[in-house]
């Protein structure tokens, strides 16, 4: 285990929308810097994602001082500014009632137009108070952005190269190989045997310690091609025939950061238990 690496960084400014590659990230206790402060939400306060519009994949969302930068196909980039401190609007993220701040109306209007449904923008203002992680997986105090569940997600390349020999050898050989980012990992380790991860508890990223809090269950958006927005069977068949754990198909582990500091591409990664 000794020639493990941090392979990439991954962080996705808006929910659902296209991530960024940096070569560096803070890590904060809710998560890396910059990931995932921002959603969408339906009139009704559901956030919105890529399991009810494939085609978000396809919108990207880039870190400027003060906010994002929002482009997507067919439509002017926007610069939209974090809201100052106010009035919060409650949403509903998978069942979480959780308080964030509205972006200015243009940020509306933009994501409306490109959807085709009318959408809002919302920004997490206070992560280390607004939402908890899942008490069921969490210790005392812990939060998370408008990520699924967890401040970080991270996948093994092993892992992905063993998936997809699966893929090659069943049903829908024909949409294999998958790429990483049908995952939306925020980081991703190379160098440890296939599916080692599922044993660890503790690791080492760097400078910085994490612990696994639980297997990552997947869902339809890894059906999505993220270039296209277009959906397969896959990986969620071959997930369902190799990797069901407790109902759940199984794909990258959850991390909540136990310390703080800069994870760097190319950093050791040490398993510590």
């Amino acid at each position: 285990m000794g020639n493990a690496k941090l392979q990439s960084i991954h962080v996705h400014p808006v929910k659902a929308f296209r991530g960024l590659a940096p070569r560096e990230a803070v890590v904060e206790p809710w998560g890396l810097a910059g990931d995932r402060r921002w959603v969408l939400i339906d009139d009704g306060g559901k956030v919105v994602t890529q399991r009810q519009q494939p085609h978000l994949a396809q919108a990207a969302a880039g870190l400027v001082p003060g906010g994002v930068v929002l482009s997507a196909p067919g439509a002017e980039p926007l610069t939209v500014t974090v809201p100052e401190p106010g009035d919060t609007v409650t949403l509903d993220i998978f069942g979480d009632k959780v308080e964030g701040v509205l972006a200015d109306r243009s940020a509306h209007d933009w994501a409306s137009a490109y959807l085709g449904v009318p959408v809002r923008l919302v920004h997490m203002d206070d992560p280390a108070t607004r939402r908890p992680v899942d008490p069921e997986f969490a210790l005392p105090g812990e939060t998370v952005s408008f990520a699924d569940g967890f401040p970080l997600l991270l996948t093994t390349a092993s892992s992905l190269d063993s998936l997809n020999s699966l893929i090659a050898e069943g049903p829908h050989a024909a949409e294999g190989p998958l790429p990483m980012n049908r995952f939306r990992p925020n980081v991703v380790v190379s160098g440890t045997e296939p599916w080692a991860e599922d044993d660890w508890s503790r690791v080492a990223i760097g400078e910085v310690t994490f612990r696994v809090a639980k297997m990552c269950g997947r869902c339809v958006v890894t059906t999505t091609d993220q270039d296209t927005a277009v959906r397969g069977k896959e990986p969620l068949h071959t997930l369902g025939r190799h990797r069901r754990f407790a109902g759940s198909l199984a794909f990258g582990q959850n991390l909540v950061p136990l310390s703080g500091g800069t994870i760097r591409v190319g950093d050791e990664v040490r398993i510590l238990e």
